[in-house]
């Protein structure tokens, strides 16, 4: 049953933010992604930790539920079909007989196969196109199978360097009538897009959260299945986002007006969490390491808009073990998320009164944030 983000969607009066922040505890809920419990080769040095395999990654979290730095809650992001696939499934099922420990979504693996060098779904080549959408479409099956929350694509592949003589009408249709035909093909399962402004590709086909939401939109238009339909005429996102704050920050936006853009058109479906410089390269550092600014105003955001879905560790943790990576961002996020719900009745009245009256509330909203950090 698809997740229902539709709360999110309200414009609420000042009598309801102020109630929302008062009442709405954030209690984050974590999911990791399999992939970098094994980190990528990198092309500029050697490897720094042995190469493990799917098994030796489940045992780092079947560990770490042994040892209570994790709980049933905890949710497993992997790519198909080179991390979860016909033949492994049932290594996540037994982990989740074991443990509760559930896989939250299976990503289909758009951008790193060699036949992917012009694109995935976007790409003008008829058969390389034909096989993104059948691994789309066996990635949705598997999500249906394991009954995830949604299931995210990052279109990393798609997109250009040389803005002349690129075909940009062509390269999003292509990709958003591939995905259609996909979602139509097994249709009720939620899919959540995840921009990213470049890399690997010199500009990706969808660089920010306003393309993201654009592209949802553009998708929805072009489903066709009965279920979808309905889903749709409830009021359910089919396509949602999941941003990632790295990804954000390279684009040099915002992140607390990017998530509340999200969150208005009830499309935020799950959030990836890391640090990172404004622009630059992909660093998924550690979250806290960079930006508390932003972690805060984020999260703020999603206090007062009522966000119940999950956090996702979405990091590099080259020169670390990934189990010490992983509390490090639990940890920093429920910090964060307990200074914000420990805030007093007086400070959340302060700044609801500041946003809706702020020609007598001069300074008050720093007030209230400076002092939290004492």
């Amino acid at each position: 049953m698809i997740r229902d983000l539709r709360e999110q969607t309200k414009v609420m009066s000042r009598e309801e933010i102020l109630k929302r922040l008062v009442e709405f505890k954030l209690e984050p809920k974590f999911s990791a992604g399999i992939w970098y419990f094994s980190p990528a080769r990198s092309r500029f040095h050697d490897d720094y930790s042995k190469t493990l395999n799917i098994d030796e990654r489940l045992e780092i979290i079947l560990k770490m539920y042994d040892e209570k730095a994790i709980g049933s809650d905890f949710r497993i992001e992997a790519h198909y079909p080179n991390e979860i696939n016909e033949e492994n499934v049932d290594k996540y099922k037994r982990v989740e007989k074991e443990t509760g420990i559930k896989v939250i979504t299976v990503i289909p693996n758009l951008f790193y196969d060699k036949i992917f060098e012009f694109g995935s779904l976007s790409n003008p080549i008829k058969e390389v196109r034909d096989f993104a959408i059948d691994r789309t479409i066996k990635a949705l099956k598997m999500n249906k199978e394991l009954d995830t929350h949604f299931m995210v694509v990052w279109p990393g592949i798609d997109g250009y360097e040389n803005p002349f003589g690129t075909d940009f009408y062509g390269m999003w249709e292509r990709f958003e009538t591939g995905l259609a035909q996909a979602m139509d093909e097994v249709p009720g399962v939620r899919v959540a897009i995840e921009p990213k402004p470049y890399e690997p590709r010199g500009n990706n086909i969808y660089r920010n959260t306003a393309n993201g939401i654009l592209m949802a939109r553009n998708v929805e238009r072009l489903l066709k299945s009965k279920e979808n339909r309905k889903l749709l005429e409830e009021g359910h996102a089919m396509v949602a986002l999941n941003p990632e704050v790295g990804h954000v920050l390279m684009g040099h936006e915002e992140l607390a007006y990017a998530f509340a853009s999200i969150l208005r058109e009830g499309r935020l479906a799950h959030t990836h969490w890391n640090s990172q410089p404004l622009g630059n390269y992909d660093q998924d550092l550690n979250v806290g390491v960079l930006a508390l600014d932003q972690l805060y105003a984020a999260l703020f955001v999603l206090k007062m808009y009522g966000y119940k879905e999950y956090f996702g560790i979405d990091i590099n943790p080259e020169r670390m073990p990934v189990d010490v990576a992983l509390k490090l961002n639990m940890r920093a996020i429920r910090t964060a998320c307990k200074r914000l719900n420990n805030m007093s009745y007086e400070d959340y009245s302060k700044i609801v009164d500041a946003m809706f009256n702020p020609d007598k509330n001069r300074g008050v909203v720093e007030e209230v944030l400076t002092k939290a950090f004492e």
